[in-house]
């Protein structure tokens, strides 16, 4: 089979790493990809958002399926023009996808068909949001409606930092038309949990918890990042807590999209909060997280690819889908300075072990040699039988990676570890 692969960050290697195992894939495409994943597929220079050239190359190539994996090409219409070009994909169309493209959307599905998430308020206008602020409890998070390549969200401790956010998103467009429309919502507290899930619109199999670590410093300190780290699976999450979310967030949650005339097929990320009145729903994300698929990837033991087409064709209640009982740990190395200013064109040199078990982001290829192109720069997993065997294994594997100006966390599981500890 031919594949193609939608993306060019560290989920898009992840996905390809694990499509590889299946034998009847005989070539994997990456649209763009990057100067790691051409280690594993062949690299076109179309980028994620290029529609129109995407289903070019994927007629011209007889490719027989696609995975789109990124948020901007599913909001975009992706998945509907290859389908209508008689390609099959793995993830949801633009109307499903409005799921995470746009925040009111799925804050007004939620209230409408009772599952249970923060309470809200929706403003187009940003005198009248400035005015609700001044009454609003404290922490308060402000968010943009549309996609904002993660940064679309601020939880604000005080009334000038909501008003900041406020004004960035809907004055000086900061998120361009992405903060037009915001979202005012209460601060959650409680341990936060990542679910990703397959579905074909019916059946919802979910895959392992886990817990992803969004500071860029030690200690949950410093600023938010895309992510610099994941564990799975995630101690918090119960096996009485993931009946509850199956009954109360995950099924309504399908049954509401396709009750809305828009069935959900592909994978559909799950943010959760454990507060003290139970679980409810952060966000949700349209595809694999970044780096959750990084840890959750390695633990599939079934096939990936049998998954995915299961997905598109409406049979995934006939596919069994099953995980590993063991551990996964991905730390991301990153640009120092990331997610402020840094500097990038260094060499990354690793060993062979180390690349085996590398998603790569942020690098490009020059004259041969892999060199540093972003903020993020890869992921260093480890899969083990235990979370600590997991955890040690990755920063062993770290430290067999190098680069100039190369920063990651050192305490990627700490709380994970601590929570079993007390357990």
């Amino acid at each position: 089979m031919k594949l193609m692969v939608i993306g060019g960050g560290g989920r898009e290697h992840a996905i390809i790493k694990k499509l590889k195992e299946n034998p009847d894939v005989e070539i994997i495409y990456a649209l763009p990809g990057n100067g790691g994943i051409a280690a594993d597929a062949e690299c076109v220079g179309i980028g994620a958002k290029d529609i129109p050239a995407q289903v070019e190359f994927a007629l011209a190539h007889n490719i027989d399926y696609a995975v789109v994996a990124p948020d901007d090409p599913l909001a975009l219409g992706a998945v509907d023009a290859l389908t209508a070009a008689g390609v099959p994909c793995f993830g949801p169309d633009a109307k499903a996808a409005v799921i995470e493209a746009s925040k009111v959307f799925s804050k007004e599905l939620m209230r409408k068909y009772g599952i249970p998430t923060a309470d809200y308020r929706v403003f187009d206008c940003a005198a009248d949001a400035l005015d609700y602020l001044q009454g609003a409890p404290l922490p308060v998070v402000v968010k943009a409606d549309g996609l904002a390549l993660g940064k679309g969200v601020v939880i604000a401790q005080t009334r000038a930092e909501a008003e900041r956010a406020v004004r960035d998103a809907m004055e000086e467009k900061v998120f361009g038309e992405s903060g037009s429309r915001i979202v005012i919502e209460e601060f959650l507290t409680g341990p936060e949990v990542s679910v990703l899930s397959f579905t074909d619109g019916e059946t919802l199999v979910p895959m392992v918890s886990s817990m992803d670590h969004k500071r860029a410093l030690d200690g949950d300190m410093g600023k938010n990042t895309g992510g610099m780290g994941t564990i799975a699976p995630n101690p918090c999450y119960t096996k009485e807590i993931a009946e509850t979310c199956m009954e109360t967030i995950f099924l309504p949650t399908i049954r509401a999209m396709r009750a809305e005339g828009r069935p959900f097929r592909g994978c559909l990320y799950f943010g959760l909060m454990l507060t003290p009145n139970g679980p409810k729903v952060i966000e949700y994300n349209c595809r694999f997280g970044d780096p959750e698929a990084q840890v959750v990837l390695p633990l599939l033991k079934s096939d990936l690819l049998t998954v995915m087409r299961a997905t598109t064709d409406g049979t995934l209640a006939q596919i069994p889908v099953e995980f590993s009982d063991g551990a996964a740990c991905c730390v991301v190395m990153a640009s120092e300075g990331y997610p402020g200013h840094y500097e990038t064109g260094f060499p990354i040199e690793m060993t062979a072990d180390a690349a085996a078990h590398t998603c790569v982001a942020g690098a490009v290829r020059k004259d041969g040699v892999l060199c540093t192109a972003g903020g993020r720069v890869l992921g260093v997993t480890a899969t083990a039988d235990t979370l600590r065997g997991a955890v040690d294994a990755a920063y062993r594997r770290c430290m067999e990676v190098h680069f100039a100006n190369a920063y990651y966390r050192r305490d990627i599981g700490a709380r994970a570890l601590a929570a079993r500890t007390k357990e």
